[in-house]
C-alpha cells in the first residue's frame, strides 16, 4: 500500500463519479441492515409468538437497538485508529454472522443474544456510511447525497415489510427466512465495498476510551432493563426499580467522569459546547423516539387490531416510505442548492407531531385509507427531519471532530429508539394486561382459553374474549401513539433553538490556539494511506 504524509486541510477531493462508486457500495450495505430491522418488524409478532409470547416482543426489538446504541459512538472512533473501510466490513462481518444465528435460533434467549450481535454490526454500518459520507463529500454538497441515504431508509422500510410478510406466510420457508435471507446481499455489498472504496486513511495516534464505552453502556443497559420490565416482572415501585434507577444515574455521572478524563473520549465533551451538537442531538433522541416506536408497534395494530396478514400489514407501510422517500430526496437537492437547511426539520417534527397525533385516534373500525394518510404524514416529516440534523452537526464540526460528532448524533438518535422501544413496550404491554383484567369478569368466556400469542393464536380465541383483546389492544396503541405527540413537540423546540448557518463548500479545520492543524495531541503529523 502506498503511504504518504499529508496535511489535514490538503485530503483529496473525490469528483461526482468516484463519489457514487463509494456510494453504491455503502448504501447496498445500508439498505442489507435496514433490511434486516424492517423485515423483522412485520414478522416479529409470529416470531415471539412461537419462540415465547407477546410479552417478549420488545426485548426482541430492544437487544438490537441497545448494542446499536451503545456501540454507535465506538464505531466512529475506531475507525479514526484503524481506518474507515476495515471497520466498515468488520461491522459487516459482525452483521452476518448474528443474521446466521438468529435464524437458527431455538428459543427467545438464543434470538435475543443472536439480536444484539447483530446490533454491533449495524451499529458500525449505519455510523460509519455517514462519516464516510462526510470524508469524501464537501458540506454543500452532502445534501444531495445525503438524499439517496433517505431514499434507501425508505425503499429498505417498504421492502422489509413485505419481504418479511411474504416469508412468514410463504409455505416451506417461515420467519427464519427472515434472517437467512439478509446474508446473500450482505455478501454482494462486501465485495462491492471492497471493490469500489478507496480512502486515505489518516492514522492518529490515539487510544480507545474503553472506560468511557463501559460506563455509557452501563448507564444505557440499566435504563433499557428499567424501562422494559418495569410495570410487568417487578412493580414501578418497588427495590429493582430504585437498583436500576440509581444504577442508571450512577452510570451516567461516571460517563461525565471518564469522558472529561479521557485523551481520546468516544463522545468528546468539547461536542456539548458545540450549540448544534446539543440541540441536533436532542432533536435526534426525539426522532428516534418516535421512529422505531411507529415502525415496532404499527404492525402489531394492523395484525391483531386490524386482522391483517403479515403480507397486507407490509403493504400498509407504503404511504411511510412513499412519504419519507420523497421529502428525503427533494429536502436534501434544496438544501444542496440553496445551503440552507432549518425549515425542512422544523416542519418535519411538526408533521411527526401531526402523524402521532393522527394515529393515536385509529378504531378497530378505522379504514385503510385513513390509516395510509396518517402514516404517509408521519413519513414526510421524517424524511424532512432525519438527515438534516446529520447535515447541520457536520456543517458545524471541525474536521477532527467529523466521526464523532457523527457518530454522536446516530447515538442519540438510537438511544431515543432504544429508550422508546422499551417505553412503548411497557405501556403497551401494561395497557393490554390491566384492560384485559378489568374487562374479563364482565363476560363468561374461559379465560384458560386466553392465548395471546402469535396473531393468529388471538383470531382464534373465542368472540367475546377475542374482542375484549382487541379493544384493549387498540386502547394501548391509542396510549403509545399519544404518548409520541409531546416528544416531537420536544424535538421540535430542539430544532427552533438551533442556529442556521449556512451549508458550507469545505469542511472546516481545528480552531488554533491549542491545537495544532496536523494533529489533536502529540503534534507528529499523520500519515495517511489508502487502501
Amino acid at each position: 500500500m502506498a503511504q504518504e504524509t499529508v496535511r489535514e486541510d490538503a485530503r483529496r477531493t473525490y469528483t461526482h463519479r468516484e463519489i457514487l462508486k463509494i456510494l453504491s457500495g455503502l448504501l447496498l450495505a445500508l439498505l442489507t441492515s435496514m433490511i434486516s430491522t424492517s423485515v423483522v418488524g412485520t414478522a416479529l409478532p409470529t416470531i415471539v409468538g412461537d419462540l415465547g409470547g407477546q410479552e417478549q416482543l420488545s426485548w426482541v426489538a430492544s437487544a438490537t437497538l441497545l448494542t446499536l446504541t451503545v456501540s454507535t459512538p465506538l464505531w466512529g472512533k475506531l475507525s479514526d485508529i484503524f481506518g474507515r473501510k476495515l471497520m466498515f466490513q468488520v461491522a459487516l462481518g459482525l452483521f452476518v454472522a448474528a443474521s446466521m444465528l438468529a435464524g437458527l435460533s431455538q428459543n427467545i434467549g438464543m434470538l435475543i443474544a443472536a439480536r444484539a450481535v447483530q446490533g454491533l454490526g449495524t451499529g458500525g454500518l449505519s455510523a460509519l456510511v455517514q462519516v464516510i459520507l462526510g470524508d469524501v463529500v464537501q458540506p454543500r454538497e452532502r445534501g444531495r447525497y445525503s438524499g439517496y441515504v433517505g431514499a434507501v431508509f425508505g425503499v429498505s422500510t417498504v421492502a422489509g415489510p413485505l419481504l418479511g410478510g411474504f416469508l412468514v406466510d410463504a409455505d416451506g420457508l417461515g420467519w427464519r427466512w427472515c434472517f437467512y435471507v439478509c446474508v446473500p446481499l450482505a455478501i454482494v455489498a462486501f465485495a462491492v465495498i471492497q471493490r469500489v472504496l478507496r480512502l486515505e486513511h489518516v492514522k492518529r495516534d490515539t487510544r480507545i476510551d474503553w472506560w468511557g464505552a463501559a460506563t455509557l453502556t452501563g448507564g444505557a443497559t440499566s435504563l433499557m432493563l428499567l424501562l422494559s420490565l418495569g410495570g410487568h416482572e417487578f412493580d414501578w415501585n418497588s427495590s429493582w426499580t430504585y437498583v436500576l434507577g440509581a444504577l442508571t444515574v450512577a452510570f451516567c455521572g461516571l460517563a461525565v467522569v471518564a469522558e472529561r478524563k479521557a485523551a481520546e473520549p468516544i463522545l468528546p465533551p468539547r461536542l456539548f459546547r458545540d450549540r448544534t451538537f446539543l440541540l441536533a442531538s436532542t432533536a435526534s433522541l426525539f426522532v428516534g423516539l418516535a421512529l422505531y416506536g411507529v415502525l415496532i408497534y404499527l404492525p402489531q395494530f394492523l395484525q391483531i387490531v386490524k386482522g391483517l396478514m403479515p403480507a397486507r400489514s407490509g403493504l400498509m407501510t407504503l404511504p411511510l416510505v412513499l412519504g419519507l422517500f420523497v421529502a428525503s430526496i427533494i429536502s436534501g437537492r434544496v438544501v444542496s442548492r440553496t445551503g440552507k437547511w432549518k425549515l425542512f426539520p422544523l416542519v418535519g417534527m411538526l408533521l411527526v407531531a401531526a402523524g402521532l397525533g393522527l394515529l393515536s385516534r385509529l378504531q378497530p373500525d378505522s379504514t385503510f385509507p385513513v390509516i395510509g394518510v396518517d402514516i404517509a404524514i408521519l413519513g414526510v416529516g421524517l424524511g424532512m427531519s432525519m438527515q438534516m440534523l446529520i447535515l447541520a452537526v457536520q456543517n458545524s464540526a471541525e474536521r477532527r471532530d467529523l466521526a464523532v460528532s457523527t457518530s454522536g448524533v446516530s447515538f442519540f438518535r438510537s438511544l431515543g429508539g432504544a429508550v422508546g422501544v422499551a417505553a412503548f413496550g411497557a405501556i403497551l404491554t401494561n395497557g393490554v394486561k390491566s384492560e384485559i383484567s378489568a374487562k374479563l369478569g364482565t363476560t363468561t368466556a374461559p379465560a384458560a382459553k386466553l392465548d395471546l400469542g402469535t396473531p393468529e393464536a388471538i383470531r382464534a380465541l373465542p368472540a367475546a374474549v377475542h374482542d375484549i383483546v382487541i379493544q384493549a389492544y387498540s386502547s394501548a396503541m391509542h396510549t403509545v401513539f399519544l404518548v409520541g405527540v409531546p416528544v416531537a413537540v420536544l424535538g421540535f423546540v430542539a430544532v427552533i433553538f438551533l442556529r442556521e448557518v449556512p451549508l458550507r463548500s469545505a469542511d472546516r479545520l481545528p480552531a488554533a490556539g491549542g491545537q495544532d492543524r496536523h494533529d489533536h495531541h502529540d503534534g507528529h503529523p499523520r500519515h495517511a494511506k489508502t487502501s
